[in-house]
């Protein structure tokens, strides 16, 4: 059936409060106006960044919502005025877009692309609407992507195309957490060869860095999680050593920096704790050490450490989708993983329909899965 240009009714898991379970319910997609694309989702991760929006401390938080940021799917129609994009594409959706023409994109420096930053921090599409609808109420879309509902409207700049052979359950996971975690270790710290690294959370993200920093050609990689469980995983990544702060008697930095004859030369903090990001900082050493904050920390909370820290050499960086210019970058990263450059099967440990949608999100937050998958 041909449904270009009419109202799709679809499922999708749709977030009415904060706090509160998701819901699958029946929404009505409406068709992409000019310069978008409706895409019809094949998979999708379930993220942090989803379940911070959700717990209420996101302060960009808008209620109902459909969640969802790390998906892949076929574009099934596209609006006036798109040339990039036709009815059967594969693609990832991206929540940080590349329009090519803003200071930003122009500037090599950075990869956050501003085009369409104040309506989609307000749940809207460019024009100020939704293209979502439920029970007569509309409802907000989610950085850009909402990747929760088997079919969503993005930006035409908020698409990336990729290798049709790609299998969608694990290429949509580049979408956010790999390329997050890889990308601080690659892009933002730019990590040189026969250095020492420490990533601070082995999630799926601190895996990630820990995968970046080997492909750096890092000489030891220092894992820091209070679960024990995620050790033997992060082995295969690369991690080298480990490291469980409940086992110590002193700070972790103080560990690290004696483990290391003064600190690292990288860290990374994956988790979006503020006492362990300024724990990260402290771990590096004196002179030349870097450390990155990955990890989203709730509304209100701040960073702190003695200024001596940074007088003395050490930097303090953040990043955001790795620094990855994402238009140009994701179908390379694609690539990368087709021919093996890349881990990505390895991340995924559950695959599960719409349905349960909240039980991936409590197997997330036990802590004992490192990706789990929505499938349509």
């Amino acid at each position: 059936m041909d449904t270009a240009g009419k109202v799709i009714k679809c499922k999708a898991a749709v977030a009415w409060e904060a706090g509160k379970p998701l819901s699958v319910e029946e929404v009505e997609v409406a068709p992409p106006k000019a310069h978008e694309v409706r895409v019809k989702i094949h998979a999708t991760g379930v993220c942090h960044t989803d379940a911070h929006t959700l717990s209420g401390t996101d302060p960009e938080g808008v209620f109902p919502v459909i969640l969802g940021h790390e998906g892949a799917g076929t574009v099934e129609s596209v609006g006036e005025g798109v040339t990039k994009f036709k009815t059967g594409d594969t693609v990832i959706l991206l929540y940080i877009p590349q329009c090519g023409e803003c200071k930003f994109c122009k500037n090599p420096k950075t990869n956050l692309c501003q085009k369409i930053r104040v309506t989609q921090g307000q749940g809207l599409m460019p024009d100020q609407t939704s293209r979502f609808t439920c029970k007569g109420k509309p409802i907000f879309h989610f950085m850009g992507t909402s990747t929760f509902s088997e079919y969503t409207v993005v930006a035409e700049i908020s698409l990336a195309k990729v290798d049709e052979k790609a299998p969608l359950d694990k290429v949509c996971l580049l979408g956010c957490g790999i390329s997050t975690g890889y990308g601080a270790a690659l892009n933002t710290a730019k990590v040189e060869a026969g250095s020492t690294c420490a990533v601070f959370g082995l999630g799926a993200v601190g895996l990630a860095a820990v995968m970046g920093c080997k492909a750096a050609g890092a000489a030891r990689i220092i894992g820091v999680d209070i679960n024990p469980e995620r050790f033997k995983m992060a082995k295969t990544f690369g991690a080298t050593d480990f490291v469980n702060p409940k086992e110590q008697s002193r700070a972790i930095q103080e560990v690290l920096a004696e483990m290391t004859n003064g600190g690292v030369d990288y860290s990374f903090e994956c988790i979006g704790n503020v006492d362990v990001m300024r724990a990260a900082l402290e771990a590096c050493h004196k002179g030349w050490g870097t450390s990155v904050i990955i990890g989203v920390a709730g509304a209100g909370q701040e960073i702190s450490t003695r200024p001596f820290q940074l007088v003395t050499g050490r930097t303090w960086k953040g990043t955001a989708f790795g620094g990855w210019k994402s238009v140009d970058s994701v179908p390379q990263l694609v690539d990368d993983y087709m021919n093996k450059k890349l881990k990505v099967d390895e991340f995924v440990t559950h695959t599960m329909p719409l349905a349960q949608v909240n039980e991936a999100f409590d197997l997330m937050h036990a802590g004992k899965r490192f990706v789990l998958f929505l499938f349509f």
